[in-house]
C-alpha cells in the first residue's frame, strides 16, 4: 500500500510539473517568440522599404518609370504594418499573406482571396486575442470611428471602423465577403475587416470589427493625422 500512494504521488507531481510547464510555455514562451518573429518581420519590412526607396530616387533622375502592376502577396511573407491608436501609442504589428498557424505565428494574417490593401472591396485580416503575443487582446476595446492605419511602404491607408466589436460563429465566413451581410454596408467600396477569437482563451466565437478607408497618402507626405501625437 505504501509503494502505491508514493507512486500515486510522483505520477501526481510529474503531470502537476508538466502542467506548469505547459501553462508557461502558452503564456510566456509564445509570446517571446511571437515578439521576437513581429519585430523581425517590421525590421525586414522596413529594410525593403529602404532599398526600394533608393532605387525609386536614382530613377527618378532619369526616365520616369512605367508604371507596374502591383506583386502580388506572397504566401507567408509580411508586405505591410499595421497601427492601431486606440490599443496603445506603440502597438504596431506586420501584417502577413494566409491564414495558417506559422503566419498567425508571426504576426496578423491577410485572408487569401479578400482584397489588396486599400483596393475595392474587402480587406479582411486575422489575429491571436491570446498567446502568440496577444495582437488583439484589447480587440473589444475597439470603437466605432478608431483608426486602423496601415502602410506598405509607398502609402499610408486610413481606415475608420465603422461597427464592432460584432459577435458571431467560426461558420460565418461572410463577415469576409466583398459586402458583409451583417456590417450594415449596402453597396461595394474599400472596407477593412478584423477578427479574432471569442472568448479570450476561447475559440467558440468570433469577434469582428468592420471599417471603411477613410484617407491615403504617400509615405513622402509623412504619418497620417490619426498617427500624430
Amino acid at each position: 500500500m505504501r509503494v502505491i500512494v508514493r507512486s500515486v504521488s510522483e505520477l501526481c507531481i510529474t503531470l502537476g510539473t508538466l502542467i506548469v510547464l505547459f501553462v508557461v510555455y502558452v503564456l510566456f514562451w509564445t509570446g517571446v517568440r511571437a515578439d521576437g518573429a513581429m519585430s523581425d518581420q517590421i525590421d525586414r519590412l522596413h529594410r525593403q522599404w529602404s532599398r526600394g526607396s533608393v532605387g525609386q530616387a536614382g530613377a527618378a533622375g532619369g526616365r520616369p518609370a512605367a508604371a507596374a502592376e502591383p506583386e502580388p502577396y506572397r504566401a507567408g511573407r509580411a508586405f505591410a504594418i499595421m497601427y492601431i491608436p486606440r490599443l496603445g501609442a506603440t502597438w504596431n504589428k506586420p501584417v502577413l499573406e494566409g491564414t495558417g498557424r506559422d503566419v498567425l505565428a508571426k504576426g496578423l494574417a491577410h485572408y487569401r482571396g479578400t482584397a489588396r490593401l486599400g483596393g475595392r472591396g474587402n480587406f479582411a485580416v486575422a489575429g491571436h486575442r491570446r498567446t502568440y503575443g496577444d495582437p488583439f487582446k484589447d480587440f473589444p476595446r475597439l470603437r466605432r470611428g478608431d483608426a486602423v492605419v496601415l502602410t506598405d511602404g509607398t502609402a499610408w491607408f486610413t481606415y475608420r471602423i465603422d461597427k464592432g466589436p460584432y459577435k458571431t460563429v467560426p461558420t460565418d465566413v461572410e463577415v469576409i465577403d466583398p459586402v458583409p451581410r451583417t456590417s450594415g454596408y449596402t453597396r461595394p467600396g474599400r472596407y477593412l475587416t478584423l477578427t479574432t477569437c471569442d472568448p479570450e482563451w476561447g475559440h467558440s466565437h468570433r469577434l469582428i470589427v468592420w471599417a471603411h478607408l477613410d484617407s491615403t497618402q504617400p509615405v513622402e507626405a509623412g504619418e497620417p493625422k490619426a498617427l500624430r501625437r
